[in-house]
């Protein structure tokens, strides 16, 4: 199937003279050769940063550091690759400016999905090793979420910014066992939000770390917010299966837009995988199931006419961007 006319009908990333210390695009990727989705789906990897990726995403070894400050525009070349998880942004809160740098880096056409700050997503405040000492008195707060994230986010990115996601992390057990006080909460919550910021109307995502609260409440809340709830591929959570069936409550009477973050692979902790799977280079635990029904929910959602935001991490299978190159073609196997 045919994309519409633009920047990603090219045959390659564009050919061009490298200048001192430029980051250029992998020339002989295997990911040249993906089928060519339909624009209203995004494939995309979480964070670009990553010199395993070489001959895949960049066309030789950078250090770290500089494909976190280059790399960007490299990999905004690779037709397949049309939209890229901001994660820095959970660990603290950035600017228009630094956001409008991102936004120019990447074609007209390519869309980030952004993750709200652990300011406002966090219960607890942390420690470096990820400890929980003390709660966290900004937790939901709209007024803070509305200054710090989404003004900044959507004045830099303007309309490249995609799915605004809120990755609620752990809950303490407290605020578990009272969750309908909680789903409440997080109403008002996003009731608060702004819907409008001058032309661009921001689309909100929930992304959940406690199981328990995926419940039909939930979801009926999050429909009559008009918030999407992301599918977020993780061990603390559900196997894709049982939250395709919870997003199939959400869009009881009207289908909405797809997102889903494909963190990590079944049964896996996330530091046992990075030691796994890293220089994140192939694959190694392949896992065909999941990708199967993600494959199976994109075709369903492209073709009740809304847009498709998937990203990999590395963790979901060895290496982020052959995942999507195989997922890729069996959504193309799907839309046939």
């Amino acid at each position: 199937m045919n994309r519409q006319p633009g920047l990603f009908e090219t045959p390659g990333p564009p050919k061009r003279r490298a200048a001192t210390g430029d980051v250029l695009p992998a020339s002989q990727s295997p990911l040249l050769k993906a089928p060519d989705l339909p624009s209203e789906i995004r494939l995309g990897t979480s964070s670009w940063f990553f010199p395993g990726w070489r001959g895949l995403v960049y066309e030789g070894v950078y250090p770290q550091t500089t494909l976190s400050r280059k790399g960007l525009e490299a990999y905004a070349q690779i037709p397949m690759l049309r939209t890229v998880s901001l994660d820095r942004t959970f660990y603290a809160a950035i600017s228009a400016v630094e956001y409008a740098r991102y936004a120019n880096q990447v074609p007209d056409d390519f869309r980030f999905v952004v993750k709200a700050p652990a300011l406002v997503c966090d219960s607890v405040m942390r420690d470096e090793a990820g400890r929980g000492k003390v709660p966290n008195p900004h937790f939901l707060d709209a007024a803070i979420a509305t200054r710090e994230f989404v003004v900044p986010c959507i004045e830099g990115l303007k309309d490249k910014a995609g799915p605004l996601v809120f990755q609620v992390s752990p809950l303490q057990r407290g605020l578990v066992a009272e969750a309908v006080s909680l789903i409440e909460r997080l109403a008002a919550f996003f009731a608060a939000l702004p819907t409008e910021l001058g032309k661009f109307r921001p689309l909100y995502a929930l992304e959940l770390r406690n199981a328990e609260l995926l419940t039909p409440r939930l979801m009926r809340t999050l429909a009559a917010a008009g918030v999407r709830y992301c599918v977020g591929l993780h061990d603390r959570m559900p196997e894709v299966e049982r939250q395709a069936v919870a997003l199939r409550a959400l869009d009881a009477d009207v289908p909405g837009p797809l997102v889903v973050r494909w963190n990590l692979h079944r049964g896996f902790l996330y530091q046992a995988a990075r030691q796994r799977y890293e220089p994140f280079d192939r694959l190694v635990d392949e896992d065909g199931e999941t990708r199967r029904i993600l494959a199976r929910m994109a075709a369903d959602a492209f073709k009740a006419k809304q847009k498709v935001w998937i990203t990999a991490n590395n963790k979901a299978e060895g290496s982020a961007p052959l995942s999507l190159l195989k997922l890729a073609d069996e959504i193309a196997q799907e839309l046939a």
